[in-house]
Formats: structure tokens, sequence, C-alpha cells
């Protein structure tokens, strides 16, 4: 059985301490469905949350792992909390719509998203012994820091690894949040350095204590953002096309681990989206087999992750680390802000939705502008996208940009620079769409990293290139909340 994919309980012992554990701690767990569709599911226990901070350690918030929270982070709302970009913005007359991924408890991020959908089917089976086992969550960033609040939620222990040139915000909260500081694993390197990260995984797995949790191979990584974060970016659409005159085009997100990319396979099937990857050009691993170092933190690069479904994926974009920087000042400076109301006309309802987005959301953003132009869009197409985090995970990032890329002044004058290039001068260099053999050959990039640096079986890899198997993996969802159901009671 793949690790991850368990179906059934494989340890009964384990199970059995588990149950005892989470009975003793008084949790109970919100199954997949529910977090697919709160509204439906989860009113009556927003309405018993509603007084829970968002980011304590109370394991109530894990009620709130999903889309469907408010701007407050406290209520619980039908459509996520979203911005559609004006074309003052953007440039293009097609609507780019923006999910808001900062609504998130605990971490402000929807990472902890994936860590729950990872960490779940093995506590549920008992792969996972929580009087033995410390959850090790190799990361950019963002998923160490969802990693460690659910396994804090839950009793666990947790590693967190990531680059050590991650941003200050990330460490911060780490460090109010890990059982140990020793538990912080920081990794050689910045973004682009995911195999230190491997590395680093290969030496903590020889303590058998150890369970590595790798988003870019774990399958429910996958599953929760194809069932959870697919249905919301459709209620999202649904909410922008009211008069059902609207075309949904294309979802575009950031490769990183490729989790969230699995939503794509979901509004491919219910609404007849093309999938967008979008990776940085200073590491085109995808564009052109390519390697380098950037600065768009958390989407990871220099290798195709094991959950990728590459063979459902339609376009490739690249965009420069040199844009989302300087658009992060721009977006999030007096200066840039008095620029874009100014001669821009943009709204200050719009203008204050842009602290809801961070380095990696201003690339999807750019993405989704060059797709547009690509495609020659026109106001009733609709591009779907995420903000995985918000702007304040990037607040020590400003004075770094403001300092190396505009010699330590940033006005009004270079933030129409900045616009008028990475913006109105966005083009579609660049952008692969993808043909069969294009995706052949990114699938066989794969081989290089999980065959023969992280010993993946050779038919478990092939077996990927098949549409089927990826739809197959969704019938675990039911598997996993019958599952889930079973320990609540068992729990009670």
């Amino acid at each position: 059985m793949t690790p991850g994919l368990e179906d059934r309980v494989v340890d009964v012992d384990a199970h059995r301490r588990n149950v005892a554990h989470l009975r003793g701690l008084r949790i109970r767990l919100p199954g997949i469905a529910d977090l697919a569709d709160p509204p439906g599911r989860l009113a009556e226990r927003a309405g018993e949350i509603a007084g829970v901070d968002p980011d304590c350690a109370d394991v109530r918030n894990l009620f709130r792992v999903h889309w469907h929270n408010g701007a407050d982070r406290r209520s619980l709302v039908d459509v996520p909390e979203h911005m559609v970009l004006p074309e003052s913005l953007t440039g293009v007359k097609a609507r780019i719509v923006v999910a808001f991924g900062n609504k998130f408890p605990l971490i402000g991020a929807h990472k902890v998203l994936a860590a729950y959908g990872c960490l779940i089917p093995r506590l549920l089976s008992g792969a996972f012994d929580v009087t033995r086992h410390r959850a090790v969550w190799p990361s950019t960033g963002n998923y160490c820091r969802g990693g460690v609040a659910i396994a804090r939620l839950l009793g666990c222990r947790s590693v967190a690894v990531l680059p050590e040139g991650m941003s200050r915000e990330r460490f911060d909260w780490l460090e109010q949040w890990v059982t140990d500081a020793s538990d912080i694993h920081r990794t050689p390197g910045t973004e682009s350095n995911v195999k230190e990260i491997y590395d680093a995984c290969h030496d903590l797995e020889r303590n058998e204590e150890n369970l590595i949790l790798n988003q870019f191979s774990e399958y429910g990584n996958y599953i929760v953002h194809r069932a959870v974060t697919g249905p919301a970016l459709e209620r999202i659409f649904r909410s922008c096309d009211r008069d059902g005159g609207k075309a949904a085009r294309a979802f575009v997100c950031a490769s990183g681990s490729a989790g969230t990319l699995a939503a794509g396979d979901y509004l491919k099937g219910s609404l007849g989206t093309h999938t967008c990857v979008v990776e940085a050009l200073e590491c085109p691993t995808l564009l052109y087999n390519g390697y380098g170092e950037h600065n768009i933190q958390g989407i990871g690069d220099k290798h195709v992750p094991l959950i990728h479904n590459v063979m459902g994926t339609d376009f490739v974009i690249g965009v420069s680390d040199t844009g989302s920087d300087a658009l992060n000042m721009v977006f999030n400076t007096v200066a840039g802000r008095s620029y874009l109301a100014r001669y821009r006309n943009v709204g200050q309802r719009v203008l204050a939705d842009l602290d809801n987005l961070g380095l990696s959301s201003i690339a999807n953003i750019l993405g989704a502008i060059k797709y547009a132009k690509y495609m020659g869009l026109g106001a009733d197409d609709i591009v779907l996208t995420v903000a995985t985090d918000g702007a304040a995970m990037y607040r020590s990032e400003l004075a770094s940009a403001e300092a190396s890329r505009f010699a330590g002044n940033f006005s009004e004058i270079e933030a129409a620079e900045a616009f008028g290039e990475h913006v109105l001068g966005a083009g579609i260099d660049h952008v692969s769409e993808l043909t069969r053999f294009a995706r052949e050959r990114i699938f066989n990039l794969g081989y290089y990293t999980w065959i023969e640096q992280q010993g993946i079986r050779l038919e478990d890899f092939d077996r990927r290139r098949e549409q089927g198997f990826w739809d197959g993996l969704m019938e675990l969802v039911p598997v996993w909340d019958g599952m889930i159901g079973h320990m609540n009671a068992e729990i009670a």
C-alpha cells in the first residue's frame, strides 16, 4: 500500500493509542466533505466557535481549515473571500479573480489545509502513532508552519524543515509554535534549494520516530485540494457569473508542491478550464529544464513534484521575481498605493484588498495577465487564481527590495516605472502551450528526482501518466470520511 493512501487501519495498536490520545484532548476531526462544504455542513459548528481566536492553539480551529472563513477569519461565509482585479490594475479586460488564502486559521495561509490532508490518513490508519512519532514537515515556508500548527492542535510533536533564507516572519512564527527550538531545521539556501530539504529529511528519517510528510509526494495534499479548493473556486466563479454570461477560462497557480494545482483538475471537469502552472524565470525548470535562484517565496522548484498531474497541465508560464518584488513595493507602500490611486484610478477598497497578496500571489496574478494576453481574452472571460498568503508574511522583504532594486528610494516615479514594466508591459513571452510531447518532456524530467534520488518504484512513477490514476485517488475521500466518522465515534 502506498504510504499516505491507507484506506483502512494498518496498525491496530497505534490506532487505539491515537483514539485514546484524542479522547484525552477532547478532539473531534472534521471530514473532508465538511471542509469542502462548510456552509452546508458546518454552520452550527461555526456559531459555536465564533468567539475562538483563529490564531490560537485551540482544537476547534480544525473546523476552520477551509476557504469559507469571512474577512474577520471567525465567521462563516457562503462564498470564499476574494477580489476581482479591475482592468486599471491588470491592463487586461478579462476578469482576474483571486481567492484569499490568508483567511485560513493558525498561519494565515492555505497550506494548513494541505498539512491536514497529509497527516489525517496516517493518523486514522495508525501509520502515524501520536505516542511515538514526530511529524516532519519539509517545506519552503508555509507548509511546515501549517504542519506544525495542525500537529500542535492534535497534541503531536513536529519538526519543521525549511531553507534558512526564507522570510524572517516565517521563522518568527515557528519559534512561537514548536515544542523546542531544535525542532526548526534550517537548510542551506533559499527558495530554489529543495534538494537540500530532501537531504535533511533523509538524515532525520534514520530515526524511526520521525515520519516524513513530504508535501511534494504526499497524495493527501493533492486529494484535499482537489476535494476542497476546487469547489471553493467554483463557488467564487458562480458568484461572479450571476447573469450566466461569463466563461471560466483557466486556473493559474505557481507549481509549489503541486497540491493546489489539483484544484485545476476539479475545475477542468466542472468548468472546462485550462490548468496553467507558473514558475520563476530565474529557475525555469518546467519551461527550459533550467535552474537558478529566485525570491518568489513558497513556490519551490528545480524538480517536478510527484503529485503534479503533468499530463493534465495545459500551460507553463514564466514570470520573473523582479516583477513580484517590484509589485510588492507598488501594492504595499505609501508611494506605490498613491500612484495607483492618483494615476490608475484604483479605488480604496481594492487598495485595501492588496494586503491579501503575498509574493507568490503576485506571481500568480502576473501569470494570469500573461495568459489573458496570450489567449486574447475579453470582458466576459474569467481567470481564477489564488493568493496563498498575504502581504503580512513579507513586510521584511520590502526594505530588502527597496535597497537592492530601487537604490533605497521608492517613490511614485519608481512605482509608475515598475507598474508599466511588469503589468502594462507584460507580454506573451515565456508562455508554453503544452503539446503531448511537451508534457512528456516535463513528466520524464521527474524521473531524476523521484526514481534516482528518492527511490520511488518505476511502476508507481509511470502510473501517474494516466488521468484515471488521478481520478481514482478521489475515491479515497468518502473512505477517509468514513474512517473519520468511525474515529470520532470511538473518541466520544
